[in-house]
């Protein structure tokens, strides 16, 4: 009931508020078309407004430029062509009265030149930004990251919708992709690779509790779940390939957003009226913090997370020596979970029985020059710094008494990098791409962990050690369009780590035929390495003489061979049926033989990432295989006359053998997951817009190793049944989220409302369970229940 009352107070308030304004208002559609493979401009490039009577439309000038005006506010199609090159339709572009709407359109050159022009009446809005991906890939828009119901703005909750992809859990956004470890995601923005954009996220860890990345910021961005082209590396499941856009450089625009993620606040223009330089910044501050600043009780208590974040682009288009930008992302974050303070029922984290003090922070600053060195050729060269650190203090309690709180665990770690990339890429011809890259990256890392030895009653340090590591790559990829049909994309990328002499020679290819009117069959192979998260290398094993030795130097990188075959078959002008089967054969993973801990001869790094930190093991070898495979379905209806749906259905199955060879579930193998999400539009008057989205999920629960009651009530700790690992899971995760939207637009300013009600069946999901020493039961944790998502923005 309090959902549904909830719900008609937004709807009777947007109403009201709908019925306002009935003139019509207008604004600016501009931008810029360039080649596709050199990013040299188009002059003379045709762009017409769709469905516009007279023809709205207008041509690029030398610089490749365009501009729209007194484009009503509403949903606009774009259509931009120009001779000798595939014409690309925008559809349902969102147009606003606070902010214009500019466009960065790049047209690949056809290869077969014919006499007559054929109009396409639709555009492949699922088709990646990378046109050297021939499978497992595809780009997002910013606004589906704002659509989505339980998106929430987040790039990495939005693709978890898409085939292949499953939450690792609510309370994060880390990510499973095709069964594999989140750990091995890669991040990249602006083409510059950077370290986990999350706050709350711990040293080798992709995940956080929430995003630094910015969706007010950002631009249309790839997503790849597989066999992904040769620029990238040092990754083996997945990769964002984020792209800041650029700030308005002829008008300056505000935005204001407030919350529950935080309150916002951004700004961007030109430098100057007589330039075409321009900024972008926007900063952030959590909301629980703020309320809490000002002593308004927001049901956190003690647990109340302290984040802010600043994310900024400066951009210099118009320099003699080429464009130059310079963009930065960082962010703090700490909180304090104390159990002592609170009822032992509520949710701990895996960490009952303890206080808790964590805290991360993240800062990445990179300097872009992008030079053109004639009409076919160009080259891109970034040179970035970015530092990390993040801390955990541990200190258990006695129930009994609990004034009676015992140091536990401590924790410090540093790391910074410094990198260079460089890519030269040239167009031969329509029918030949090359590119060619180098990227270098220097480590300094600092990792200070202690254990509180309970016999003794003093911290032994298992790690304490400074140190750098450095990794070198170079890759080349190669396009050949046989046809405009038939497109092979073929490269190399070699890895070499001097830290220990380790590389790795990465073979990748992709092939796409459209092999008739709207079909295309896809094949993408590749070897994917990675290497181990840096602390791993760094742990200590003591000897018997006291002394300490670092058995993990020598650490290899993990291996993955993918594998995919694809069908894509775009049934009619927004409505697309996707197929990919895959397999994946994983190893040199590393695993453990020593008999430290029980449950050793399990142990795999291929289930590392199912928790919040990185496993502190050491004498690890590079011994262990694993391997994924799956069938993917995704059918999708693209907005259009009001109203969107997807729906995917990922069956796949993933294994692992650690020394002992038997093969077991990895702790990532839920076997399936089912989304179904849609929305509706409904104007509402000439400049109003009521927005329903709603989305569910059934997955596969999570694979756990079962606890032995008997043994753990025995010695007052948790026991776990380790011939048993990973058979087991726990109930299916079920969930619902609705989302509720208005938007408005006046004369100088537009407004949204929304309200994101996630989990609206309040369904019970098993985060974990763990071992209640004090109470001598087995303690579970549940994920998110039902929780309201508020937010108001305004651009002006």
């Amino acid at each position: 009931m309090r959902t549904i009352s909830c719900i008609l107070t937004f709807l009777l308030s947007i109403l009201t508020i709908a019925s306002l304004h009935g003139q019509t208002l207008t604004q600016t559609i501009r931008g810029r078309v360039v080649d596709a493979d050199t990013r040299a401009p188009l002059i003379g490039a045709t762009i017409v407004v769709l469905d516009t009577d007279p023809v709205i439309g207008t041509v690029t000038d030398p610089n490749g430029t365009f501009h729209l005006s007194d484009i009503p506010v509403r949903r606009q199609g774009i259509k931009v062509s120009y001779i000798g090159y595939e014409e690309k339709v925008f559809n349902n572009l969102m147009v606003v009265s606070g902010k214009e709407l500019v466009l960065n359109v790049e047209l690949e050159e056809k290869i077969q030149e014919v006499d007559e022009v054929v109009i396409k009446a639709w555009s492949r809005k699922d088709q990646p930004i990378n046109d050297m991906a021939s499978v497992s890939a595809r780009s997002f828009t910013i606004e589906e990251t704002e659509r989505f119901a339980g998106s929430l703005g987040d790039p990495a909750r939005l693709v978890a919708n898409y085939a292949g992809v499953v939450y690792a859990g609510d309370s994060r956004n880390d990510i499973v992709i095709r069964g594999n470890s989140p750990m091995g995601l890669l991040w990249r923005l602006d083409g510059v690779e950077i370290p986990n954009p999350n706050h709350f996220a711990a040293l080798g860890t992709t995940g956080g509790a929430i995003s630094m990345i910015n969706n007010n910021l950002l631009t249309n961005s790839d997503f790849f779940t597989g066999a992904f082209p040769a620029e990238y590396g040092n990754a083996t499941a997945g990769v964002f390939d984020l792209k800041l856009r650029s700030g308005n450089n002829e008008n300056r625009e505000y935005v204001f957003q407030v919350g529950l993620n935080g309150f916002e606040l951004g700004a961007e223009g030109p430098f100057s009226k007589n330039a075409k330089a321009s900024y972008l910044i926007n900063y952030r501050y959590s909301t629980y913090a703020l309320l809490h600043a000002i002593g308004i009780e927001t049901g956190e208590g003690s647990s109340t997370p302290f984040y802010q974040d600043l994310s900024f682009k400066l951009d210099f288009p118009g320099t003699k020596i080429g464009r130059i930008t310079l963009f930065g992302i960082g962010g703090l974050s700490s909180i304090t979970l104390n159990d002592s303070e609170k009822d032992s029922t509520e949710f701990s984290y895996g960490l009952s029985g303890t206080d808790t003090d964590f805290g991360s922070d993240m800062g990445t600053a990179g300097l872009t020059h992008l030079y053109f060195i004639n009409e076919k050729s160009r080259i891109k060269t970034s040179l970035s710094i970015q530092g990390l650190r993040a801390y955990t203090i541990i200190d258990s309690i006695a129930r009994q008494n609990h004034d009676s709180i015992y140091p536990y665990y401590r924790s410090r770690h540093d790391e910074m990098k410094y990198s260079l990339s460089s890519q030269f890429k040239t167009k031969f011809n329509p029918k030949n791409t090359l590119s060619v890259g180098i990227v270098f990256d220097i480590y300094r890392v600092s990792f200070l962990d202690s254990l509180l030895d309970p016999d003794i009653q003093r911290f032994e340090t298992f790690t304490d050690t400074e140190g750098t590591l450095s990794l070198a790559r170079i890759y080349t990829q190669w396009q050949h369009k046989f046809s405009d049909n038939l497109v092979l994309n073929s490269g190399l990328h070699f890895q070499y780590s001097p830290f220990n002499g380790t590389n790795a020679l990465e073979p990748r290819l992709g092939l796409k035929w459209g092999f008739a009117k709207n079909q295309t069959l896809s094949l993408g192979f590749g070897l994917h390495s990675q290497l181990q998260p840096h602390i791993v290398y760094f742990y200590q094993a003591e000897l018997p003489d006291g002394n300490h030795v670092k058995n993990n130097e020598d650490l290899g990188f993990t291996k993955s061979l993918h594998t995919v075959l694809g069908y894509d078959y775009l049934i009619g002008t927004n409505l697309r049926l996707k197929l990919e089967a895959y397999y994946q054969y994983l190893y040199n993973i590393p695993v453990t033989n020593v008999t430290d801990f029980e449950g050793h001869e399990m142990f795999s790094m291929i289930n590392a990432g199912d928790y919040f930190a990185v496993p502190s093991v050491d004498s690890m070898i590079n011994e262990g295989t694993g391997r994924n495979y799956g069938l993917e379905l995704t059918l999708e209806k693209f907005l259009d006359k009001g109203y969107y749906f997807l729906l995917t259905t990922s069956l796949y199955d993933s294994k692992y053998e650690a020394v002992d060879g038997v093969v077991r579930n990895t702790s990532f193998n839920g076997n399936y997951v089912v989304n179904a999400l849609g929305g509706k539009e409904f104007n509402v008057g000439k400049n109003s817009m009521i927005t329903l989205d709603l989305k569910s999920i059934l997955a596969g629960g999570k694979r756990y190793i079962p606890i032995l009651e008997a043994e753990s009530l025995a010695q007052k700790e948790a026991v776990y049944d380790w011939d048993k690992a990973y058979e087991q899971k726990h109930n299916p995760y079920f969930r619902i989220d609705f989302r509720i939207g208005f938007k408005r637009n006046g004369k100088r300013m537009n407004e949204e409302y929304a309200l994101d009600l996630q989990n609206i069946t309040n369904h019970k999901n098993i985060f974990l369970q763990t071992w209640d020493a004090d109470n001598g039961t087995i303690r579970t944790d549940y994920q998110t229940g039902f929780y309201p998502m508020m937010l108001y923005r305004v651009n002006f």
